[in-house]
C-alpha cells in the first residue's frame, strides 16, 4: 500500500472537517451534511480502487 493514499485520505478528511465547521457556524447544517457525504464518497472511491487491486492480486496468487 502506498503512503500517498493515507495522506490523500487525511487531506480530504481535514478539508471536509473545516468546511463542515464553517457551514455549521453559518447556520447551513444541510450543506454541511452534504459536504460530509461528498467527502465520504470521495474516500470510498479511492479505497474501492485499492480493494480491486487487492482482489486481483489474491486471484493471481492463488490462480483462481
Amino acid at each position: 500500500m502506498n503512503i500517498d493514499l493515507i495522506f490523500k485520505i487525511a487531506a480530504v478528511g481535514i478539508i471536509v472537517a473545516v468546511l463542515n465547521q464553517v457551514l455549521i457556524r453559518s447556520g447551513r447544517e444541510e450543506q454541511a451534511m452534504m459536504t460530509t457525504l461528498a467527502g465520504l464518497i470521495v474516500v470510498l472511491m479511492m479505497i474501492i480502487h485499492q480493494i480491486d487491486i487487492l482482489f486481483r492480486t489474491i486471484k493471481s496468487v492463488f490462480d483462481l
